[in-house]
Formats: C-alpha cells, sequence, structure tokens
C-alpha cells in the first residue's frame, strides 16, 4: 500500500469522529431534554467508557493518572457539556460550524506543543475551508445566540487543547486506555455534578434512551477512538480540516429532517470544503519545527 493509500485510509477513519459529532447537534436538540446538559454529557460519557473497559483491563500508572484526568476535563468534562449546551442555544447547522476554525486552533497549538509546522499552502486550503462552512451555515435558520457562539468557542478551544495533548502523550498512553480512562474519569466526574446541580436524571422515554445509546457508543466511543488515531497517524492541521466535515454533516441533517432550506451558495460552500480536505491530503506530513 502506498503512502499516499495508506493516508487516505487514516483520513477515511478520522472522518467519522466529525460526521457523528455533526449528528449529534440534531440528535441533542430534537430527540434530548435541554434542561439537564450535565445528565446528558454524563450519560454520553460513561456508558462510552464502561464500553471500552473491556477491551483494556488495566489502570494508569504513575503520570499516566493526573494526564489521564487533565485529558478528561478538557476532552469530555468540559467539552461534553458545552456542547450539549451549545446545541440548545443555537441551530445545529451554526453550532456545528464553529468547529470549522479548528484546523487554525490545532494547527497553532500543533506548533509550540508539538513542534509541527504549518505552511502557507495548509493556511490557504484551511481558509477555503472555513469559506466553503461560512457559505454553508450563512443562510441557516433560526436566531443566533451571542452566549451560544461563546459556549461553542470555548468548547473548540478546551477539545483542541485536549486532543493535542493526547497526542504529545501518545507514547506513554496506548490509545484505547487514554480514551477508555478519559471517558470514565469524566463520566463520573460528569455524574456528581449532575446529580448536584440538576438533581435526579430525566425522565426517560424509548426515543430518550435511543438517543443517548447513540452519543455515547457512535458519537462517543466510536468517534473519540477514531479521532485520537487520526491525531497519531496524521499532522493535526490535516485532522483539523477534516473535522470541517462536522458542519457539513450538521446542516445536512437539517435540511433532511428539520425542514432547513439548503440554498444554492450552500452548496458551493459543501464543496468548497470537500476540495479542502482534498488538496489539505496532499500535503500534511507531519514537519518538525
Amino acid at each position: 500500500m502506498s503512502s499516499m493509500e495508506t493516508k487516505w485510509r487514516w483520513m477515511l477513519v478520522t472522518a467519522v469522529a466529525p460526521l457523528a459529532w455533526g449528528s449529534t447537534y440534531f440528535v441533542t436538540r430534537h430527540f434530548l431534554p435541554g434542561d439537564a446538559p450535565l445528565w446528558g454529557a454524563a450519560l454520553r460519557a460513561l456508558p462510552a467508557g464502561l464500553l471500552l473497559l473491556p477491551l483494556v483491563r488495566r489502570l494508569p500508572r504513575g503520570s499516566q493518572w493526573w494526564r489521564a484526568a487533565l485529558l478528561a476535563v478538557l476532552n469530555f468534562g468540559a467539552f461534553f457539556p458545552l456542547v450539549y449546551l451549545a446545541a440548545q442555544l443555537l441551530p445545529s447547522s451554526i453550532a456545528a460550524s464553529i468547529m470549522a476554525l479548528s484546523p487554525f486552533v490545532l494547527g497553532g497549538l500543533a506548533l509550540p506543543l508539538l513542534g509541527q509546522r504549518i505552511g502557507g499552502v495548509f493556511l490557504s486550503t484551511a481558509a477555503c475551508g472555513v469559506v466553503g462552512v461560512i457559505l454553508v451555515v450563512g443562510s441557516a435558520g433560526g436566531a443566533i445566540d451571542g452566549w451560544g457562539v461563546v459556549v461553542s468557542l470555548v468548547a473548540l478551544l478546551a477539545f483542541s487543547l485536549g486532543s493535542i495533548l493526547a497526542t504529545r502523550w501518545a507514547v506513554d498512553i496506548p490509545l484505547l486506555a487514554s480514551t477508555c480512562w478519559q471517558l470514565l474519569a469524566a463520566g463520573l466526574m460528569l455524574l456528581v455534578a449532575a446529580v448536584y446541580v440538576e438533581g435526579a436524571p430525566p425522565e426517560m422515554t424509548g426515543e430518550r434512551v435511543a438517543a443517548y445509546g447513540y452519543v455515547a457508543v457512535i458519537a462517543g466511543a466510536l468517534s473519540f477512538v477514531c479521532w485520537f488515531t487520526g491525531l497519531r497517524r496524521l499532522p493535526a492541521g490535516t485532522v483539523g480540516l477534516i473535522g470541517l466535515l462536522n458542519p457539513v454533516a450538521g446542516i445536512a441533517l437539517g435540511v433532511l429532517f428539520a425542514d432547513e432550506i439548503l440554498a444554492p451558495w450552500q452548496i458551493v460552500g459543501a464543496v468548497l470544503v470537500a476540495l479542502a480536505i482534498g488538496f489539505g491530503s496532499r500535503g500534511g506530513r507531519i514537519e518538525r519545527a
């Protein structure tokens, strides 16, 4: 298998994550209660961690304890409630579009923390992708809540930093073990916070059980394993470009199931996103500063 074929394989694996996360905004907004973000986050993280636990069958050692705890806070403990809240404050397409900044955030953090350089070609490609996302979400219906935008940006920064640190510490923490420990630790933190702040768990219906199961298994355990795998195999900036699929998935579900209208320029935007990811795959070797 050629190096380009291998790279595309890892890109396809990584793409599972943003596609699933884009769908999470729609699922959360339409099928889960809007007044229980902590319970929503706990019921996403803890079952996902328990699902991975039989595959790991080991505990952290030494510095792995505090590293796993810190990553748990950044990647899940803070990220899940903030994303859950953003999904309730913003239309699904707008909430998902905030992740369009991930190429710049991940690429920017990768320089000081991983020593990975990003070049002018990549920046141009990423800018093209962001323009595409702006076109995709520019005419989306629904009011834009300023606090929702702030919440989404904080979530992006926390998760980007956690992703980069997880890559930096990859030698010391195996992939499945790292993901499992983070999800379990974050799930327990969120469970305690949910009971203290929100009280009893939300009432369960068959629809909600299915929705929670989806965000825990598909948009939780599977997606984060795929995302962290990509970060270990691909440059951080390239992984960020693949993250542009997040808003595309969000707007697609909005159009298909929530009566959101797809304008011609949104189609152009989706094409620009696809081109950005395609051209970004041609470069993107891991270069050290």
